[in-house]
């Protein structure tokens, strides 16, 4: 199918009829075989890696083959999730889901800490509520290898063209994004989640990046008002708060850096070493809050920017660790304090500061929001 038919056709999901054509293609890349090898079977792998990779190519096959749709591909993921939930969290809790359309379909702006579990956590609560899940924005910046690419399509994913550089390179790329995002949302009546900003919050304060809502708007400015889009594509923000973020010490690290005035290069792999840890990683309580939709009754991005923040900042559900880095320490008890306190042992002052405070960004922010709109009840 040409451009012309499917004007997405680089950057949109995997379509059912599409699954087992890629489904066969990953099974034919050594590359993918290779690395399921060496993370199952690391010792075996090292010393007979032929044998290895076949073994591990007959159990794909076979995982493979009762997989003919998306769904069924989610299911395995699914299966995934509620292993990787049980190894990694004390708690998963939701609330403002109740208040959502069953087969509605909604723009879920998030804010972001996790690259692979923020989009996952809001996907379960939306699978075990038997409602679609979404399709999700990923930066090409985490696709270098056309496996991942291929994984992650069949995944709901889409992909966001930041490596566009040239200016008109880059206003083809946005447009079409934006252009995707409305058809998904109006002509094919499918949610879609993507992150208030590009790039983590590593410094725990989330702030949505107005630039993000003039993409929304590139497509449509020449049809309806700003805020008429907002009205129509249905915009719900989601607060999604861990009670530890199992790549912490790596971002106060990566800041530090930063601070001090010196280049931070980062790594051939970093950004997928981040999505290791992130599912790997111990999270704590886990808390995903549905906002209300956005009414759509404002002009500028700058002020659509605000009331999102105003909803995430407000709904996020404060753990102890942010209570504690905030110094907000009544009723926790000494032990939780001092094991707060272990988990930044081995960082340089400087790197444990900026750890703490970004744990303690989230009550900050929310005492803000509280003082600006006090006649508002929280429900999380």
């Amino acid at each position: 199918m040409n451009s012309t038919q499917d004007p997405y056709s680089d950057i949109r999901p995997y379509k059912d009829t599409e699954v087992s054509a890629v489904l066969d293609s990953l099974l034919h890349n050594d590359e993918l075989v290779g690395a399921i090898s060496h993370y199952k079977f690391p010792k075996l792998y090292q010393w007979l890696p032929g044998i290895t990779k076949s073994v591990v190519r007959i159990g794909m096959a076979r995982q493979f083959g009762d997989i003919e749709t998306v769904r069924d591909f989610q299911s395995i993921v699914a299966e995934f999730m509620q292993k990787m939930i049980g190894r990694t969290t004390s708690k998963i809790t939701c609330s403002g889901i109740e208040n959502l359309e069953q087969d509605g379909a909604y723009l879920f702006i998030s804010n972001h800490r996790d690259i692979a579990m923020d989009p996952a956590f809001l996907n379960w609560m939306l699978y075990h509520k038997e409602m679609q899940t979404v399709r999700i924005a990923i930066g090409d910046n985490l696709l270098k290898k056309d496996y991942v690419a291929d994984l992650m399509r069949l995944n709901k994913s889409f992909i966001v063209k930041r490596s566009a550089k040239a200016p008109r390179e880059m206003m083809k790329a946005l447009t079409q994004l934006s252009s995707y995002i409305d058809h998904s949302l109006v002509s094919d009546e499918t949610s879609i989640w993507i992150a208030q900003r590009e790039g983590r919050a590593k410094d725990g304060d989330d702030k949505t990046d107005a630039a993000l809502l003039k993409m929304l708007y590139m497509s449509q400015r020449k049809q309806r008002s700003f805020a008429q889009m907002t009205q129509r594509l249905s915009i719900v923000p989601v607060s999604i708060s861990y009670e530890f973020d199992p790549c912490d010490t790596a971002k106060a690290k990566e800041l530090a850096v930063k601070a001090s005035g010196a280049t931070y290069a980062k790594s051939e792999f970093e950004d997928i070493e981040s999505i290791v840890a992130g599912i790997t990683g111990f999270k704590g309580d886990v808390h995903v809050h549905f906002g209300d939709v956005l009414e759509g009754d404002v002009e500028e991005p700058a002020a659509l920017a605000l009331e999102i923040d105003s909803q995430i900042q407000g709904n996020y559900k404060l753990h102890e660790s942010n209570l504690i880095a905030a110094g907000q320490i009544q009723n926790i008890s000494e032990l939780k304090q001092q094991q707060f306190a272990a988990r930044f042992a081995e960082l340089t002052e400087a790197e444990k500061a900026i750890a703490i405070s970004a744990y303690a960004k989230p009550y900050l922010n929310q005492q803000i929001v509280d003082k600006n709109n006090p006649q508002e009840k929280r429900d999380v």
